[in-house]
């Protein structure tokens, strides 16, 4: 088969109009073969790749129409463009319903076949490459390439699996840098929305004057700067996938208006008069506990309710330990490629600090210390000086239960003794100790409360 994309098939009968067309276009450095019928052309497009085919409309045997809906039931990849003799608008339009991409009628111009012909030519091979990236963004996206082999993220890979085609709202939760978005664009490219678009929006990220117009729309003077109608995020995700990242961060207003969309599945753009019909899938995730922002009155209840129809709960990196080394060596390769550093592993202490750390910020965390590790490595792997000092000091706290053995402490000694070793190494943040610990901010404040007493009584 051919490699070249762009190859031409013409196909006549008449040996003299077959030979004047193959002229025309191999003048124009074109690749071209002939075929006398429609039975050879089928033929030969068994044979080899060919962009179009170009063939008369009347021909002996296997008529054009018939060759055009046959090409179309088998080489649908391939564009047609009919030749005949007997012109007419009838006859160019039951061609175009058939799937004819263009009609030219003898005599044809040299020109004008050679423009007809290019312009097909460009048109299908724009249709591959729109096809090959759909591909390439389904394949990036598939969960397939969510790296993991432990239990909790094998759970998360059947959970996308049985939710991917259902219309159902999802809400994502899970710490920072787990990767929601990712698994958001698991579901929608794994889904039967995927080829419309996937529009992702931090609800944090955008000024709360302006995030209502980004949503939904504005109409031309609707506000100062209001100078032309603008469509909405929910109108440009039309047929396809919102995700609607950090949700918690959505202002009560905007929540009511979530809602009615999401209840009548239409919105009306700022300053319209008519709503606007909308076929959109939601997917948003929060970091946060809605169920406490809604006891705050931050969260409106019947919102979340809409929104967790399906709960997809991410594990922390901590409780996926197995998967560190798979991930720390699929960031190799991407930072080694990205810088052309051979960087072609981690040393076996570094590796040891990796898998003893807390990681408060994810998998996000250790994409950003591999990409330290290969910038900073000297050698063909990256060694335990390389990495951060808070990675390197992951070690000394196990020096802490070692040291309360020897020392026979009780339980709440080590425990307060923790407690402030991972405060310290996270820089006070309490929000990142209360994540690396494993519990939950009013927990870690009541035990912070409870060593300070301590210490008052001393």
């Amino acid at each position: 088969m051919t490699e070249e994309w762009g190859a031409i098939l013409v196909v006549d009968d008449d040996a003299d109009m077959r030979e004047l067309a193959y002229d025309m276009l191999k003048d124009r450095g074109h690749q071209v073969t002939t075929a006398g019928s429609g039975e050879e052309a089928l033929k030969r497009l068994g044979e080899e790749d060919y962009a179009v085919v170009l063939t008369d409309l009347r021909m002996k045997g296997m008529q054009g129409i018939d060759l055009l809906a046959e090409i179309k039931r088998g080489f649908p990849d391939v564009s047609v463009i009919l030749m005949t003799a007997f012109g007419s608008v009838e006859t160019a339009v039951e061609a175009m319903k058939h799937g004819a991409s263009d009609y030219l009628t003898k005599p044809v111009k040299t020109e004008e076949l050679v423009r007809v012909v290019e312009r097909v030519i460009r048109e299908a091979s724009l249709r591959r490459e729109v096809s090959r990236l759909r591909k390439e963004v389904h394949k990036e996206y598939s969960f397939h390439h969510i790296l993991g082999k432990s239990k909790a993220i094998q759970a998360v890979f059947d959970l996308i699996r049985r939710i991917a085609d259902s219309p159902t709202n999802v809400l994502i939760t899970g710490e920072s840098g787990t990767g929601k978005e990712l698994v958001a664009k698991a579901i929608h490219y794994n889904s039967d929305r995927r080829d419309a678009p996937f529009i992702p929006v931090n609800c944090a990220a955008i000024p709360e004057q302006l995030l209502e117009s980004e949503l939904f729309g504005h109409m031309r003077g609707s506000f100062t700067d209001a100078k032309m109608d603008k469509r909405g995020l929910f109108e440009e995700a039309q047929k396809g996938t919102l995700f609607l990242d950090e949700i918690s961060e959505l202002p009560i207003m905007l929540q009511s208006k979530l809602l009615r969309a999401i209840q009548e599945r239409e919105i009306r753009r700022v300053g319209a008069n008519k709503p606007v019909s909308v076929d959109v899938r939601i997917i948003a995730a929060t970091n946060l506990n809605l169920g406490e922002e809604i006891k705050a009155k931050r969260f409106r209840d019947d919102l979340y309710y809409r929104l967790n129809v399906i709960e997809l709960k991410l594990p922390p990196l901590r409780d996926r330990r197995e998967d560190i080394p798979l991930l720390v060596e699929a960031f190799l390769k991407k930072c080694g490629d990205a810088r052309r550093k051979d960087v072609k592993g981690v040393s076996e202490s570094a590796l040891a600090m990796l898998m003893d750390y807390g990681w408060p910020g994810n998998v996000r965390e250790l994409e950003n210390v591999v990409e330290r590790g290969v910038t900073l490595s000297r050698s063909e792997k990256i060694m335990s000086e390389d990495l951060p000092p808070a990675v390197q000091g992951s070690r000394g706290d196990r020096r802490v239960l070692d040291e309360a053995a020897e020392r026979t402490l009780p339980l709440e000694a080590v425990e307060k003794e923790y407690i402030l070793k991972i405060l310290e190494k996270m820089g006070g943040n309490k929000y990142q100790a209360a994540h690396a610990l494993g519990i939950d901010r009013k927990t870690l404040y009541r035990k912070l409360g409870e060593i300070e007493e301590g210490k008052t009584h001393e």
